[in-house]
């Protein structure tokens, strides 16, 4: 047998994230205050760096003149839009992202996992169709409910669920204890609200004691994992950016009075560098300070950016509030400002921006798009919910609408929607069944 031996040479990319580059991802993502707080760490160790509050470095102002000016006035009656706030110091995106970031080493896999983040609701269940999300991806249902499998390994257990009986079952196996029995009751969980504790028993093939035992084990277990990450106070730091009404139309800012500038002090630099044994020592210093100047620069020029872009598409949001929504997504803003949708993502995450209507998380006012009747262009499905909820608000105590009566509304005034998806966002904004808000109402009058 003869062996011969063979060299082959080929070219191979691949993306390797070095530490500066995880900073700079990291520094994306900070409101102004963390931003704060992330400087003044590096300045104590870093003798030649300073911080310096409502500095003029970099670029702070971005003027949209195509864009007609507000009528003023704040709108407070949008709450799902004020639900959605994330809490800086415990934000359940940056938990579940910085998983994300260590479970998914593919980039394609990583981008994947970033759409279904875009639908994680603050209660911790999966807020868009599977169906939506495999169209959005690019696979076919098998491997949208695989991919699913492997975002609902994440911790807590429950997150990314898409019913109730779903979200529990995540927990239980997690805990170890989802026997047939406890899989059973998850199954019949309508017969348990409905209180039909000897029905259930039947459904289930047990006893009242076995029962009684599920039971407890499921008072255990967390029906809204996601909220566990909320903070006592919300929306309570100052805005990152601020829109008002310039000459010329919207004029989008920085918030100066909360940004940080980096300054590097060149001239102690210097004046150390020329005692011989620190001369290295102040090189690599000196070079970590002008590093982070540049990348806080560039985080501010990004957020400016995508932050202006946000605003032009929604000016009439700005001119008649949030029942004008328009529908938008990641890949819109990435586009047009010409960075990864994984960007504007993080730009996104965690930044509040003050408008005529009120502040808001920037993360609000990318929602998916519903058809119209009789229009090419979509309607938000922010604007559906908002709508929703004035329709709920302005209804008889009496005679509230059923979820068939909105939907059929809804869809004569121009936007296609189904009976299931105003129960869909219903739910959402945490608003009762008609037959619970009728019953309510005559609870109120006795």
């Amino acid at each position: 047998m003869q062996i011969q031996a063979s060299q082959q040479i080929g070219q191979r990319q691949s993306l390797v994230v070095t530490a500066q580059l995880q900073q700079a991802i990291f520094l994306l993502q900070m409101s102004n205050t963390d931003l704060q707080s992330y400087i003044e760490s590096e300045a104590e160790e870093n003798p030649f760096l300073e911080m310096k509050l409502r500095g003029s470095d970099g670029e702070r102002r971005r003027e949209l003149p195509s864009l007609p000016s507000a009528k003023g006035g704040a709108s407070g009656d949008f709450d799902f839009i004020q639900m959605r706030a994330e809490a800086p110091e415990k934000s359940l995106f940056a938990h579940v992202s910085a998983q994300f970031d260590l479970m998914f080493t593919v980039p394609q896999d990583r981008a994947t996992a970033e759409l279904f983040l875009e639908a994680l609701e603050p209660s911790g269940w999966l807020g868009e169709d599977l169906d939506l999300l495999a169209m959005k991806t690019g696979m076919n249902g098998d491997e949208a409910e695989a991919f699913l499998a492997r975002v609902q390994d994440i911790e807590p257990a429950g997150l990314f669920a898409r019913s109730l009986s779903e979200c529990l079952r995540l927990q239980a196996a997690d805990k170890g204890f989802l026997t047939p029995l406890f899989a059973a009751v998850l199954d019949n969980l309508p017969m348990l609200a409905a209180a039909d504790l000897k029905g259930l028993c039947r459904a289930c093939d047990c006893d009242m004691d076995e029962l009684r035992d599920q039971l407890r084990l499921i008072r255990c277990l967390n029906p809204k994992p996601g909220t566990s990450f909320d903070a006592d106070t919300v929306n309570q730091r100052a805005p990152d950016l601020i829109v008002t009404r310039g000459e010329a139309g919207w004029v989008v800012d920085l918030n100066r009075s909360t940004l940080p500038s980096v300054i590097v002090n060149e001239d102690k630099a210097d004046a150390v560098s020329h005692a011989k044994d620190s001369a290295e020592y102040v090189g690599e210093r000196l070079s970590v300070a002008r590093w982070l100047r540049r990348a806080v620069e560039h985080r501010n020029q990004t957020t400016l950016k995508v932050g202006a872009e946000i605003v032009r598409r929604q000016s009439e949001f700005l001119e008649h509030g949030p029942s004008r929504i328009k529908p938008m997504i990641l890949k819109d803003v990435a586009e047009a400002v010409g960075v990864h949708e994984s960007t504007v993502s993080r730009v996104t995450s965690g930044l509040l921006i003050t408008t005529p209507q009120g502040t808001f998380p920037l993360k609000t006012f990318f929602s998916a798009a519903l058809s119209c009747n009789d229009s090419d262009e979509a309607g938000s499905a922010a604007a559906v919910r908002h709508r929703i909820q004035q329709l709920i608000k302005d209804e008889p105590a009496d005679r509230p609408l059923s979820d068939d009566t909105i939907a059929k509304i809804i869809s004569d005034e121009g936007i296609n929607l189904a009976r299931r998806t105003v129960a869909k966002y219903r739910e959402a904004l945490k608003i009762p069944s008609s037959f619970q808000r009728r019953r309510n109402a005559a609870l109120a009058l006795r």
